[in-house]
């Protein structure tokens, strides 16, 4: 969809619709309060005769309003004007675009983001409506042969902002969200992919592909026979009941000097996850096609990162793996010895997710990274503590965890912090090896971090958990594409990039 800013009045707009706010109860907001006036008073008496309450997501269109240039006029409900917050006015957005769309109005131009938001700039309204947009919009057609798209969808969407001061500041929020949407959508598409398609030599093809795009990026593979040179022992004993090799594809943009320190994204990315020997209860096991949402999340970023062309060096890991019972298969009891010298007695072959990144989180050493943070569907847990809402986020570095909670605040991409306390430690000690992959119930999204962490001596890092986030589950079940908003804008802030440049 393409999207622009103009400042300007409502009634003067030529355009298929334009899209006003109303507030609970019935209250016009100022911009319908202009084309209410202009209308002779048409907008208000509908209100009065009781078609619109202004309850938040109620829709109204009305065609041909006296004396207004545009053919149609959308009446968006607001709720109570007191009680407007971030969540609401993304739901608003959304629910608006999805309106457009089954109206026929190809084009549009909105006043929403005049809409006051406590705390919240144009920069935001703006970036946070063309990202909320492109969600709504998203549909994954790719393997069905009758596709069902609107006759006329939405094609361009204009945001109006208060003054033409305002203009630079929109400007730049487009260019920014939209860099991020395709980074989402290629998280969305890539981890919608089934498995039998979606595996690591996919991975790897789509990150090959996204490297002929710009020139700042280049591309390296390691496979199994690399890894096993390298001594990468606890990755390979996870593919070992595959029939498809697992494959780490590393995605490096070169953005600053070759003495800068590379900041390093690295995700899980197990392209199905039977479980393995301790394999997984049947229902909704289809859903672990989801378990490569790391490294889908990675994919994306490095998208948007390539896009933005941000004056950083960022390199991204795609850790792909499958995680299938056969009779070569690892199993519970086995002692591996990691990448690391540091020796793992496997007490659940399900914890596999830990065991192909304490590998790689080994193999990235060579790089002297600045920072390395790791994105994981790693525990069950995770969903228990936060649901579906938060990512977690688990750092041994206090400025770093501050970081990234500071970029899920600016980006509306939510993060919460977890403790990463030395006695929680205690829970993965072994007597026959030097940790074991799991330490029972209690507390598993920290325990799980705990494991990577005695990987990660040599760096600044963390640990983001999105087994909770990353997917949908059920009926309408669906990738999300998150954290790449958080992380995008964690690497803006990094880079320092002025949001009026």
């Amino acid at each position: 969809m393409e999207f622009g800013v103009k400042s300007g009045s409502p009634e003067k707009q030529r355009s298929a619709c334009i899209v006003v706010g109303v507030f609970e109860p019935r209250r016009l907001t100022p911009v319908a309060e202009q084309l209410d006036e202009v209308s002779e008073g048409y907008i208000s008496n509908l209100i009065r005769r009781g078609d619109l309450e202004g309850k938040a997501g109620q829709m109204l269109l009305l065609h041909h309003v006296p004396n207004v240039l545009s053919e149609r006029v959308l009446l968006v409900g607001c709720g109570k004007e007191r009680e407007l917050n971030e969540r609401q006015y993304k739901q608003i957005v959304a629910k608006t675009i999805q309106t457009l769309n089954e109206t026929g109005s190809m084009e549009a131009v909105s006043f929403l983001t005049e809409l006051h938001v406590r705390g919240r700039d144009t920069y935001w309204k703006v970036r946070q409506a063309v990202e909320a947009a492109n969600n709504s919009v998203y549909t994954f057609l790719q393997l069905k042969t009758k596709k069902g798209e609107p006759r006329r969808p939405l094609r361009k969407m204009v945001f109006n902002v208060p003054t033409r001061r305002d203009l630079t500041l929109g400007e730049r929020a487009i260019e920014h969200a939209q860099a991020i949407s395709v980074g989402v959508k290629v998280a969305k598409d890539v981890a919608n992919m089934p498995p039998n398609i979606c595996n690591p030599k996919y991975l790897n093809e789509q990150a090959a592909s996204l490297v002929e795009q710009y020139d700042t990026l280049s591309l390296e593979t390691i496979g199994e026979a690399k890894m096993a040179e390298l001594g990468m022992n606890s990755y390979l004993a996870v593919g070992r009941g595959s029939a498809n090799e697992s494959i780490m594809t590393i995605i490096s943009h070169k953005g600053a000097a070759d003495d800068q320190a590379p900041i390093v994204i690295v995700g899980k990315g197990i392209t199905f996850d039977s479980g393995g020997i301790s394999i997984k209860p049947s229902e909704a096991m289809d859903e672990m096609k989801y378990d490569m949402g790391g490294a889908a999340a990675v994919l994306g970023l490095m998208h948007s990162v390539a896009a933005l062309n941000l004056p950083l060096n960022v390199i991204g890991i795609l850790a792909g793996c499958e995680n299938m019972p056969d009779a070569d298969a690892y199993r519970p009891g086995d002692i591996i010895t990691t990448m690391s010298g540091q020796t793992v007695e496997v007490l659940n072959t399900d914890a596999e997710g830990r065991m192909v990144l304490c590998d790689a989180l080994t193999y990235v050493e060579r790089y002297e990274p600045d920072t390395v943070i790791d994105v994981a569907t790693l525990t069950g847990a995770c969903v228990i503590a936060l649901g579906k809402h938060a990512t977690a986020v688990l750092s041994s570095h206090n400025p770093l965890a501050h970081e990234i909670i500071n970029a899920s605040e600016q980006s509306s991409d939510k993060a919460w912090r977890l403790p990463l306390w030395d006695e929680y430690q205690e829970q993965i000690e072994s007597p026959f090896a030097d940790m074991a992959n799991i330490g029972g119930r209690p507390a598993g999204t920290i325990t799980a971090a705990c494991f990577l962490s005695r990987f990660t001596k040599k760096y600044n890092w963390a640990h983001l958990d999105i087994a909770g986030t990353a997917w949908v589950g059920g009926a309408r079940k669906g990738a999300t594409g998150r954290p790449v908003p958080m992380l995008t804008q964690y690497l803006m802030n990094k880079a320092n990039i002025a949001l009026d440049e």
